[in-house]
């Protein structure tokens, strides 16, 4: 379990006592779909494009604090103390990535509510005024529907950044030891997100955008995944190690087929056939990838609890 060892002035994960289940796993993917979803949210917002009444930037949010509660849910699970898991936010530890990510992690819900105020519901909007007045006020000013998408770019990229660097700051582990896991993991987000919107899309124009730029981010996941090996296989005899439980060793099976053939590759020459006109588009590529960035996370994770040092 995600042991959260308290202390004086911080709150610090144990890495000697990390035996990490199915709820990390989770928690880190849907922390990457969200991100995912907040940049593209942003965009569309920065654009300008919340004035078409299609836009996936007036519902993103809305699906955004579902899966985020659930994957917040998740890890709550797998807390080993939970009834202490408040004292995260009685303090800032500016060198600890659980108080960075705990921090991130509250300041992206307000955000996500003044994003929903763009597409207020009328049913809510008639029983409470003041909710009516704060929509009203924000829609009139596109200027701060701009900044709004800025800040959702920001947000949605620190998020991102974080699943990563909370696994890359666990030294002990020597596969999360990467400084490419971070990149790793909001390139996956954003793929996986760009492959959900195109699935949910109500507009043409941002379903063939989307399936464009899932083509960019799966060939620069792939891209990053080969770096990181081949920065591992040539480190030192740990690292070279670490990285042979992916290439050949108990996870190699998931890895090359799941992750990398049918999670990146598949979906990647599917759909660069679509936009290039030769096939109709489909779920299937979408979903693939979907799953794939699910399965590069129970594979990381799990994976890098076999790597030691010794």
């Amino acid at each position: 379990m995600l042991e959260v060892t308290t202390t004086r002035n911080n709150h610090l994960i144990d890495p000697s006592v990390l035996v990490w289940g199915w709820e990390i796993p989770i928690y880190l993917f849907l922390g990457g779909m969200v991100a995912g979803m907040m940049i593209i949210s942003g965009y569309f917002l920065f654009m300008g494009r919340n004035r078409e009444s299609k836009c996936s930037c007036l519902y993103l949010p809305y699906l955004s604090i579902i899966l985020l509660s659930l994957g917040m849910f998740a890890l709550f699970l797998d807390l080993e103390h939970k009834l202490f898991v408040w004292r995260l936010y009685t303090t800032f530890e500016i060198t600890s990535p659980m108080s960075w990510g705990s921090w991130i992690l509250v300041l992206v819900y307000p955000l996500l509510i003044a994003n929903i105020m763009m597409n207020l519901p009328e049913s809510l909007a008639q029983k409470v005024p003041m909710l009516k007045k704060i929509s009203e006020y924000i829609m009139v000013r596109q200027s701060l529907i701009k900044n709004l998408g800025l800040l959702n770019i920001i947000f949605g990229i620190l998020l991102g950044m974080y699943t990563g660097v909370l696994l890359s700051s666990l030294g002990a582990r020597p596969l999360w030891s990467s400084s490419l896991l971070w990149v790793l993991f909001l390139t996956s987000g954003l793929s996986g997100s760009a492959a959900f919107v195109h699935l949910i899309a109500k507009d043409k124009y941002e379903r063939v955008l989307l399936a464009k730029s899932d083509n960019i981010f799966l060939a620069i996941e792939l891209l990053v995944i080969i770096m990181m090996l081949v920065s591992l296989l040539s480190t030192s005899e740990v690292h070279h190690a670490a990285a042979m439980i992916l290439i050949n060793g108990p996870y190699a099976a998931s890895f090359w087929v799941f992750v990398i053939g049918i999670g990146i590759v598949i979906p990647l020459i599917i759909q660069l056939l679509a936009v290039n006109h030769k096939i109709p588009h489909t779920a299937v590529a979408p979903l693939l990838v979907i799953a794939g960035g699910l399965v590069l996370r129970f594979v990381i994770v799990f994976a890098g609890q076999l790597s030691s040092w010794f």
